[in-house]
């Protein structure tokens, strides 16, 4: 009972950061104004995944001081997730050349590496690979994609904050199921902590996330997969599954521009999400559909591999065929024509 307790107060704290940091944009005339490349239309308060970031980390000790977390997972957590949040945070608040960001991005990724012993072995059509050094390159290119996806993946209102209480929350179902419960305790307090920010976020939002929030919540989400994986193989692509709407659009997105030659680096709206948006008017209707995705065809393929023995390579393989289809039908990575008197 106590632990359910603690979580509501995580997401309490989350909802008052949040109402405090609208205000502080609000003063600081921290907004996004709506432009060619925006999928919004108000100019609105930008910077609230900030307190999802705080009412997370300072809590997280105490799952560990419980013995509910190892202190190894705990600190690299702590110091990947706020190390991201911090460059976030100066990044909303001016302008950090990408290579910086980018070499923080692997500045965070070799701790998080580090405090979890390297890359944990993967397993592939029944067989378990230790990877070496090989597998450390991969894991830490794994994270730096996962956090700047999300990042990319934060453009309509409510649709990173509903991804990520989805993945937390389906997450800590299947380990539940697996008998291994240990280890849903860290993704139920992020559940928490951005069900407290979704408040203000939900369409219409009242604030956006911000690159603190959605870098965050992406190196995060690597970081649990990881460990999950350290506890069982197969569970890396649970993961890889239960966040296949946002790694498809993401992925498909960017080998589409980088093949066009475009400058991958320059904000841009062709994402099939932000397509998808602008086709039906709204950012509700894309954001309760990706959920809708997530909940009856993603979250069984997942539970099959995680309890039914069904391969995890295929159980990918099925999972994204009819997500490409969609990204390829909302013309993901295509061109855009912008009327120049917009």
């Amino acid at each position: 009972m106590m632990i359910w307790l603690f979580f509501i107060v995580t997401g309490g704290i989350s909802l008052l950061l949040t109402s405090a940091l609208r205000r502080y944009a609000l003063a600081k005339s921290l907004i996004d104004v709506p432009n060619a490349r925006s999928s919004h239309t108000v100019p609105t308060p930008r910077g609230g995944g900030v307190a999802i970031v705080v009412s997370f980390l300072f809590l997280l000790p105490v799952l560990a001081i419980s013995s509910l977390l190892s202190w190894p997972f705990t600190w690299g957590l702590l110091g990947a997730g706020a190390g991201i949040a911090v460059l976030g945070f100066l990044d909303d608040h001016g302008h950090i050349a990408a290579r910086w960001r980018l070499l923080g991005h692997f500045s965070a990724a070799v701790w998080a590496l580090f405090w979890m012993r390297g890359a944990p072995p993967l397993s592939v059509m029944g067989t378990t690979f230790d990877m070496g050094w090989v597998g450390i390159v991969l894991a830490m290119l794994y994270l730096v994609w996962m956090l700047n996806l999300y990042n990319f993946m934060d453009g309509i209102d409510g649709l990173a904050s509903l991804e990520a209480i989805f993945v937390c929350l389906s997450a800590a179902l299947i380990y539940a199921l697996m008998g291994l419960g240990a280890l849903a305790w860290a993704p139920l307090l992020l559940s928490f902590a951005v069900a407290g920010f979704l408040y203000w976020n939900f369409p219409p939002a009242k604030i956006f996330m911000g690159d603190a929030g959605s870098g965050f919540l992406g190196v995060t989400l690597g970081i649990f997969s990881l460990q999950a994986a350290w506890a069982s193989p197969s569970l890396i692509w649970v993961w890889v599954i239960l966040m296949g709407v946002f790694i498809v659009d993401a992925t498909f997105t960017l080998i589409r521009r980088l093949v066009r030659g475009d400058k991958v680096y320059e904000a841009h709206r062709s994402h099939a999400y932000q397509y998808a948006s602008r086709k039906y008017g709204r950012h509700l209707p894309v954001t309760l559909a990706v959920g809708l995705v997530n909940v009856v065809w993603l979250l069984p393929i997942a539970l099959c591999v995680a309890l039914l023995g069904l391969d995890g390579v295929m159980g990918v393989i099925i999972a994204y065929i009819p997500l490409v289809m969609l990204a390829r039908m909302f013309r993901a990575g295509a061109v855009e024509k912008i009327d120049p008197l917009q």
